[in-house]
């Protein structure tokens, strides 16, 4: 098996990921899924869907939740609007995020992807048990589908983020490792978080940020095309072999907006790979 397969973020319909027309056209074969919307989850999509990707050679690695009325606007926003945590939201999304791992196992996909949200950094904020008991019943509901539930790097620190999947203590939580946003957070540094959570990591995003030049944590950095930022791809990538991960490569570039400019930075960020890859395992 290929050893660092590369991927791209994608969309089924609207979403933050390209189309797979623009995945057949740059010739990348894994992505990852941006959740379809509630009237596409269906098993005539699914099997239209799986057909078009086998007709282009695509294999999906990861479906990814996203949920109506999320927004990255600023940190604040974010923590008060994405994932599961924000108490308002949080029934209706336990639900949804069921109905999406069930339209993945339509896909035949064993990976379910999400940001939980801001998980309280102190163990003894009275909301942790109720985030740590949701994690564990989605895990199990997961586990029922014979699949694993992903959680992106981001709002925790990698010691919080090991303690809480510790605490949940289930065998299919694991991390979908974004070395981008822990700079974008202002909340760690990608290769020695990286070389603390390994272990736990089964799926990766190549996207690349700088530093806020405000407050850390309070104001974002910036997102930047892979390899022009602050991670530093080849350190990055040579840190994930040391760690043992050789799994999908998976190019992240939110500009859905700028779709000519996102086909160019993602097949830019593809070449580097590709050569890091082949500098790196000496092929």
């Amino acid at each position: 098996m290929e050893k660092w397969p590369v991927g791209v973020f994608a969309s089924i319909d609207a979403g933050l990921g390209v189309k797979l027309e623009v995945v057949r056209d740059l010739g990348i074969k894994t992505i990852q899924l941006h959740t379809p919307h509630k009237e596409s989850r269906t098993q005539e999509k699914a099997n239209e869907f799986l057909k078009k990707l086998a007709d282009y050679g695509i294999t999906i690695t990861a479906v990814f939740c996203g949920f109506e009325g999320e927004s990255y606007a600023s940190i604040k926003i974010t923590a008060e609007t994405v994932g599961l945590v924000p108490k308002a939201t949080r029934a209706e999304r336990i639900v949804e995020t069921k109905e999406i791992a069930d339209f993945a196992k339509l896909l035949g996909v064993a990976a379910v992807g999400l940001h939980i949200g801001f998980v309280p950094h102190d163990k003894n904020d009275p909301d942790y048990p109720g985030i740590v008991a949701m994690v564990r019943e989605i895990c199990e509901y997961l586990k029922r589908n014979g699949q694993r539930l992903h959680l992106e790097t981001g709002q925790e620190p990698a010691d919080t983020l090991l303690e809480f999947i510790a605490d949940v203590g289930t065998d299919n939580l694991f991390i979908n490792f974004d070395p981008a946003n822990l700079i974008l957070y202002g909340i760690g540094n990608p290769i020695s978080d990286l070389k603390k959570v390994g272990h736990k990591v089964r799926s990766v995003h190549c996207k690349d940020g700088t530093a806020t030049k405000g407050t850390p944590g309070v104001d974002w950095g910036r997102e930047v095309p892979f390899g022009t930022g602050e991670v530093g791809a080849e350190q990055f990538l040579r840190t994930l072999k040391e760690v043992g991960y050789d799994g999908p490569l998976t190019i992240e570039r939110e500009i859905p907006e700028e779709p000519e400019r996102q086909k160019a930075e993602i097949g830019q960020a593809l070449k580097l790979i590709n050569d890091l890859k082949a500098k790196i395992w000496g092929s």
